[in-house]
């Protein structure tokens, strides 16, 4: 029945973007054979009032139809732009995930169901909802202990919504499997794996201590950052289903007049939270990846205090020196470099032409260094890169590709706030500062200590790697001898295994002709 639900869940959100013209509004006039006549049915199953708005209307109005897990879908494709294409990624993340609230008792059980006390034990007040979204809710509240009052913001989970978001899952998951079985062109894009990341985002995002600790870290590290700051989180008034945090004063990002009227400097500002990310990315390897203008709050002193940290990203040492050598080869006009950068890193596969794939990031990067500073795009520098990478066979790095949609969007930040904005002479310092500490002698130096340690780590553990070669080789030489076998229990295994994939074919095949038939008579 899981997999009748799966392509009925399907079927029902194809049908309802077939209807409010979503499908119409893809550039289907640049495809081929079955796919165009598809998109050609869809076009004339759709509403007609839905062809006369605009594409980023009709996904807002399908996923409202949807609902919540549509939304962090809409949401988490928007940071692949390699999948859904930049145009589509953009309207995408125009998505705003703002629910209807819901009732503050349910709030309250959620409360003392997580943390095992009554409300009046952990909160002196605690007031009604003051923001909504897919996953959870704000409450502004206060507490009194031994430091005094402190005004905080309790986040609870909405009720059902793992339940909700689980059986969702499964249509993600079969949907990227049919990709993959039907579309061999988009195996590069790694869809099943698209849809694993989504989970694995989504099943962080409704464990509120996994989120807590990110901010703890987060805080951590940004301790003597200058001009940034996050938010510290109440530990003891904290579980899965409820996080209590400092409240934030300050003026959203997004009012930009807001902010021009209490006198904040805002090309500091714009400065300040390119430097805040790139210090984040390199130093840290750990940053916010969901950095709209909503999410940052700008205090009376000028300091910037990022919030709702649902989406964090992560990049190893190895990837940061890359990513580091790659910004400053852009910089300093060095192609070369980052050309070789890109075959060291194994992102390129080592057939193709380390000069070749240099000419054409040089025909990326000159132009940024022929423009003026506000029209220096970091989306069509981005745009062009994925066009470039594709032709010499680059793999999907999603990790880099969450950074990278995190760079466009405080770019796009950054120069609402200075539309002369130049983020190349802005990023300069901070990873010509990074490069020259851990590339230069001190990061060899630091290097070799590592490389020291991992050294003394193998000799500890070579009694024992050697003892499991011996036992290796003997079983290999005994396979040799007698053949692979099977026990009982391992051949029954398969026999069952087998079975239930037939009996899911045939479960799916029906599915498909229960659907089918609905729809008839729908159109009908």
């Amino acid at each position: 029945m899981s997999v009748f639900g799966a392509y009925f869940r399907l079927a029902r959100a194809g049908w309802i973007l077939v209807r409010e013209g979503v499908v119409a509004a893809l550039p289907g006039d640049q495809l081929e054979g079955m796919p165009r006549f598809a998109w050609r049915v869809a076009t004339l199953m759709s509403r007609r009032r839905s062809t006369r708005r605009a594409r980023p209307e009709r996904l807002a109005k399908a996923v409202n139809r949807l609902g919540p897990s549509y939304v962090k879908l809409g949401q988490f494709l928007a940071t692949r732009p390699d999948v859904v294409g930049h145009d589509l990624a953009r309207d995408l993340a125009s998505l705003q995930d703002r629910m209807d609230t819901f009732p503050e008792a349910q709030a309250r059980a959620a409360i003392e169901g997580s943390l095992g006390l009554p409300v009046e034990a952990l909160y002196a007040e605690l007031g009604g909802p003051v923001a909504a979204a897919s996953i959870a809710q704000v409450h502004e509240a206060r507490t009194v202990d031994g430091n005094g009052t402190r005004h905080v913001a309790v986040k609870v989970i909405r009720p059902g919504v793992r339940r909700r978001f689980n059986n969702d899952l499964e249509s993600y998951f079969l949907a990227a499997h049919l990709q993959e079985r039907f579309m061999p062109s988009t195996r590069r894009l790694k869809p099943v794996k698209v849809a694993e990341t989504l989970a694995q985002v989504t099943k962080i995002e409704m464990d509120l201590r996994l989120e807590a600790a990110a901010i703890s870290e987060l805080h951590e590290n940004t301790r003597g950052d200058p001009g940034f700051r996050v938010p510290e989180v109440d530990w003891q008034r904290t579980g899965r289903d409820v996080m209590t945090l400092e409240w934030v004063d300050g003026t959203k990002m997004s009012n930009v007049e807001a902010l021009r009227e209490a006198g904040h400097d805002l090309e500091s500002l714009a400065r300040t939270l390119i430097q805040s990310f790139l210090r984040h990315t390199l130093r840290d390897g750990f940053f916010h990846a969901d950095m709209h203008p909503g999410n940052l709050f700008v205090e009376a002193d000028g300091t910037i205090v990022a919030v709702d940290f649902g989406i964090t990203g992560r990049i190893g040492k190895k990837e940061r020196h890359f990513l580091a050598e790659i910004l400053y080869g852009f910089i300093t006009r060095d192609f070369r470099r980052v050309a070789e950068v890109h075959f060291e890193a194994g992102y390129v596969p080592g057939h193709h032409d380390v000069a070749a794939f240099a000419q054409a990031l040089r025909a990326i990067g000159e132009p940024i260094h022929g423009q003026s500073a506000e029209t220096i795009s970091m989306a069509r520098l981005l745009t062009l890169l994925f066009e470039v990478t594709e032709l010499f066979d680059m793999q999907t790095r999603p990790e880099l590709l969450l950074l990278q949609k995190t760079m466009v969007v405080v770019e796009g930040v950054a120069r609402s706030l200075d539309p002369h904005f130049n983020m190349w002479k802005s990023a300069e310092p901070v990873v010509s500062d990074w490069i020259a500490a851990n590339l230069g002698p001190r990061g060899m130096l630091n290097d070799a200590r590592d490389g020291i340690s991992a050294l003394a780590a193998f000799v500890r553990q070579a009694p024992e790697l050697a003892a499991r070669t011996e036992r290796l080789s003997r079983e290999i030489d005994a396979m040799a001898e007698r053949g692979l076998r099977f026990d009982p229990e391992t051949a029954e295994a398969i026999g069952r295994s087998e079975a239930r994939h037939t009996r899911g074919g045939r479960l799916a095949l029906w599915a498909i002709a229960v659907i089918l038939a609905i729809i008839a008579w729908q159109i009908s």
